[in-house]
């Protein structure tokens, strides 16, 4: 097993907006959750990763592979779920699947058809492999998506919001799917979701205009704010007043009203209560420019 090493990558487009500003991670095998808003630069991220486009910059290792000179190396071990992804309607899933088998190299025909059947059972697809996938659900899809991601063996899985659009019981099975093909390999989740990755990585980083604000795993980020997270019940119309005291990291709606969660050293009055920070509070603290930096 291999780490993904990634170094000083960037990437300035040609209207100016630079996507990425000399990123560097070090990823293991294993879930890595990758947080941060729209336009944060992960997608340009994950299509650098994916071979799909060029840094200006920077240099990519997965083990022994120049992830951005050899890519057909690359591709032949790697597993991409982008985040819209099409599927040809009027095609079964399993013609599907065995056609893009061939593509990835695997063109003995009895390797390919128990390959593409152990993947249709790891995906809970076998009882649908013979439905066209124009009548797939969302999350069926997103299962075929995965599927057609395994194939190959790859050491490295990129998945680009996976979950959006899903309902609840979707979410929950796509994500108890993701855990277990995470175990031996480099899977890199790209969302902004903070739950997921709260629920499924056991690393993270946060990505916001470009940079890397913050790495670490989950616990231990949560654990560095405890004892620095107050909660105070307010009247909207005051907010501007707080947001000018003190630093609100997020505001949300509760039965009705509004909560304001402030980041402090010390309790910042006698009207605020201290409450245990979770991933939300860190991402929001990150990108406020006030999270503590962990290992």
């Amino acid at each position: 097993m291999s780490d993904l090493i990634i170094e000083n990558l960037s990437k300035t487009y040609a209207n100016g907006v630079r996507a990425l500003d000399d990123v560097s991670l070090n990823i293991p095998p294993g879930m890595f959750g990758l947080l941060g808003p729209n336009g944060a630069g992960k997608s340009t991220l994950m299509r650098t990763l994916a071979t799909l486009q060029e840094p200006d910059t920077g240099r990519v290792r997965l083990g022994n592979l120049d992830v951005l000179k050899q890519k057909d190396d690359v591709r032949r071990t790697l597993g991409y779920l982008p985040q819209e992804f099409g599927v040809y309607p009027k095609v079964s899933a399993l013609e599907m699947l065995s056609h893009v088998a061939v593509l990835k190299g695997i063109v003995d025909p009895r390797v390919r058809k128990d390959t593409v059947e152990a993947i249709l059972r790891r995906t809970n697809l076998w009882d649908v492999r013979k439905r066209k996938l124009g009548t797939f659900s969302g999350g069926m899809k997103q299962r075929f998506g995965i599927a057609q991601a395994l194939l190959g063996d790859p050491r490295l899985i990129i998945v680009d919001e996976p979950t959006a659009g899903l309902d609840p019981a979707e979410r929950l099975r796509f994500n108890n799917m993701l855990s277990e093909i995470g175990e031996n390999v480099v899977v890199i989740l790209s969302t902004h979701i903070v739950e997921d990755v709260s629920d499924l990585c056991s690393r993270m980083a946060i990505l916001s205009h470009g940079r890397v604000l913050l790495t670490g795993d989950p616990l231990g980020t949560i654990d560095a704010m405890r004892g620095r997270v107050w909660k105070k019940i307010i009247d909207r119309t005051h907010l501007d007043d707080y947001e000018k005291a003190c630093t609100v990291i997020s505001t949300r709606l509760v039965a009705g009203r509004t909560a304001i969660h402030v980041i402090a050293d010390g309790r910042p009055d006698a009207s605020f209560e201290e409450v245990a920070p979770d991933l939300e509070d860190v991402y929001f603290s990150a990108l406020k420019g006030s999270g503590r930096m962990a290992a």
